[in-house]
C-alpha cells in the first residue's frame, strides 16, 4: 500500500502530515500527487469527502518551496466557489505548510479590503480567493496575475452552478499560459468539459469513483409525507422534522439540515429554537463574521443542528457530522450528492434522511436517475401535535380571527322622540339658523382628539343658542308695530299755529 513517504513530497511537508495523524493517502491523493509533482495538468473527478483538497495542497507546497514571492504578484492561485470553502483551503495550507516559510492571503467577501491589500503588497506565495473578490482587487489595480505558476479550480461544477464560469474564463486569460492547472470536482458537466479542453494541456484525468455517487458508508433514507395543501406543507415538514430528531435521539451527535431557500433557513431555525432545539442558521445573506462563528461552534461541538443553504453543501470538512437531513430535496440532483457527503467522511459511518412531499416527485426522479438506483424508503414518523412553548403559538392568529374575537359594539340608543313641530315661521327661522351654522362651522380634521371634539361641540352649541335666541326675539315682535315704541319725542308733541 502506498504511503505518503513514497510520494516524493518535501520532508517538511511529510513532517506536518505525520503530526496531523495521516500515513496512508486516499486514492485521489495517491494518483494525483505524482502527476502534480511532475508538472502535468490534473483533472480530478472524485466524490466529495475523498481528500481532494490535500491532493493539490501537498504538491503545491512542495513545488513552491523553491522561489520567492514578489509584491502584488502571487506565485499560485486557488479559486473556490464559496467563502467557507476558501477558508477551509487556507486552514489546510496552514496545517501542511507550518514548517515552511511560505505565505498566503485569503481574499473573500465580507472582509475589509485594507487588510487584504497589506498582505498582497508584502507578496504571497499562495493566493486563495473567491472569483468575485479576486476580480475586485484586480480591477482596483492592487493585484497582478502574470506571476502565477500554479492555478487550482476547486469544485468546478459548483462554479458553473453559481454563474462563475465567465469570471473563471477571464481569470484564465489573466494568467500565463505556461501555468500548471488543477481542476477538481465531484461531477463534470458538459460546460466544464469545454473549459478543460480549452485551458488544460494534456491533463492527467483521474476518476476515482463513478461520477455523482455517494459514499457506501452513508445510510440513505427517504421519508414520503402525505399530500396536503400547499400552504400547509411547510408546517407538516416542520412537524415531521421535529419528530425525526426526537426519534433519532442521541444518535444525532450533530446534523446539517439543508433548505433550498435562505428564507426557509431562517424560518426553520427560529421554529427549532422555539421548541428548545439547539439550532443556528447559515446562508449567504448573513454577515461573514456570523457565518464564521457559527461554523466554529458547530465544529467545536457547541452547536448540534446547523440549518444551512447550499453555501455549506460543498467542500466543508466537518469530520464528525453524524446526520444530514434534506428538509427540501435539491432542485439539482448533483447537489444531493454534495449535501449527503457532509457525513460519512474519511471512512466514518453516517446517515442521510430526506423529506419529500408529492410536489417534489420530479426532483426525486432526477436524483434516482443520477444515482442509478432508488432511494431506500423510510417510515413516516408519527406526527403528534406538539404543545407550543408557554406564551407562544406556532400558528400566528390571522387578523380576521382577531376581528372575530373582538366584542361587537353595542348599537347606539335610539334618539328621543322628536319635539312637536314648530310653527311655520319659526321652522323657517330654524332652517335658516341650521344652514348658517353648517356654513360657518369649521370642518374638523381627521382623527381629532376627543378633547378637541368636545371643545368644538361646545362652541357650536353656543353659536346655535345665540341664533335661536335672536330668532325667538324676532318672532315675539312679529305681531307688533315696529317703530319708536311707547316713547315719543317732545318736538313731535308740539302744536304749531298758523300765521
Amino acid at each position: 500500500m502506498t504511503q505518503f513517504s513514497d510520494l516524493k513530497l518535501d520532508p517538511k511537508v511529510l513532517k506536518a502530515i505525520d503530526e496531523a495523524g495521516y500515513t496512508t493517502p486516499t486514492p485521489i491523493q495517491a494518483q494525483a500527487i505524482p502527476h502534480a509533482l511532475e508538472g502535468r495538468d490534473v483533472l480530478g473527478i472524485a466524490q466529495t469527502g475523498t481528500g481532494k483538497t490535500a491532493s493539490f495542497t501537498l504538491p503545491l507546497i512542495t513545488r513552491l518551496g523553491r522561489g520567492r514571492a514578489r509584491a502584488r504578484m502571487p506565485r499560485s492561485l486557488v479559486l473556490a466557489p464559496t467563502r467557507e470553502l476558501a477558508a477551509q483551503v487556507a486552514e489546510n495550507f496552514d496545517t501542511y505548510a507550518k514548517y515552511t516559510r511560505l505565505t498566503k492571503a485569503l481574499l473573500i467577501g465580507g472582509v475589509a479590503f485594507g487588510e487584504q491589500d497589506k498582505l498582497i503588497d508584502r507578496g504571497v506565495d499562495v493566493l486563495i480567493a473567491t472569483p468575485g473578490r479576486l476580480l475586485d482587487h484586480f480591477e482596483r489595480g492592487k493585484l497582478l496575475l502574470t506571476g502565477v505558476e500554479v492555478m487550482v479550480v476547486d469544485e468546478a461544477d459548483r462554479m458553473l452552478d453559481m454563474g462563475f464560469i465567465p469570471d473563471i474564463e477571464r481569470i484564465f486569460g489573466l494568467t500565463p499560459f505556461t501555468r500548471q492547472t488543477f481542476f477538481y470536482s465531484a461531477t463534470m458537466a458538459p460546460e466544464i468539459e469545454r473549459i478543460t479542453n480549452t485551458f488544460l494541456s494534456n491533463p492527467a484525468r483521474i476518476e476515482i469513483a463513478r461520477q455523482a455517487t455517494a459514499s457506501e458508508t452513508i445510510a440513505q433514507e427517504l421519508i414520503e409525507l402525505p399530500a396536503t395543501r400547499r400552504d400547509g406543507a411547510a408546517k407538516l415538514k416542520r412537524d415531521a422534522l421535529r419528530a425525526i430528531i426526537t426519534a433519532e435521539g442521541d444518535k444525532i451527535e450533530n446534523a446539517v439540515i439543508f433548505c433550498n431557500r435562505k428564507v426557509d433557513v431562517d424560518i426553520l431555525s427560529k421554529s427549532l429554537q422555539k421548541y428548545k432545539f439547539d439550532a443556528a442558521p447559515i446562508h449567504g445573506d448573513l454577515d461573514q463574521s456570523v457565518r464564521t462563528r457559527t461554523l466554529e461552534k458547530f465544529r467545536a461541538g457547541e452547536l448540534r443542528l446547523l440549518i444551512a443553504s447550499d453555501v455549506a453543501a460543498r467542500g466543508l470538512d466537518v469530520p464528525s457530522v453524524s446526520h444530514v437531513i434534506n428538509y427540501d430535496l435539491p432542485s439539482h440532483p448533483e447537489d444531493y450528492v454534495h449535501r449527503i457527503g457532509r457525513t460519512g467522511r474519511a471512512g466514518r459511518s453516517g446517515k442521510a434522511i430526506s423529506l419529500m412531499v408529492p410536489a417534489d416527485q420530479k426532483y426525486l426522479d432526477q436524483i434516482e436517475a443520477l444515482l442509478q438506483k432508488p432511494l431506500p424508503r423510510g417510515t413516516a414518523p408519527d406526527i403528534a401535535a406538539p404543545q407550543a412553548p408557554e406564551g407562544e403559538d406556532e400558528r400566528p392568529r390571522s387578523r380576521s380571527r382577531e376581528r372575530d374575537r373582538k366584542p361587537r359594539a353595542k348599537p347606539a340608543p335610539e334618539p328621543a322622540a322628536k319635539a312637536a313641530a314648530p310653527a311655520p315661521e319659526q321652522a323657517e327661522l330654524h332652517q335658516f339658523a341650521e344652514a348658517k351654522a353648517a356654513r360657518t362651522a369649521p370642518t374638523p380634521p381627521r382623527n381629532r382628539p376627543e378633547r378637541n371634539d368636545q371643545r368644538n361641540d361646545q362652541r357650536d352649541n353656543r353659536h346655535d343658542h345665540r341664533l335661536d335666541r335672536k330668532h325667538d326675539n324676532r318672532n315675539d315682535n312679529r305681531g307688533a308695530v315696529v317703530g319708536m315704541g311707547d316713547h315719543v319725542p317732545d318736538f313731535l308733541m308740539r302744536q304749531f299755529r298758523s300765521a
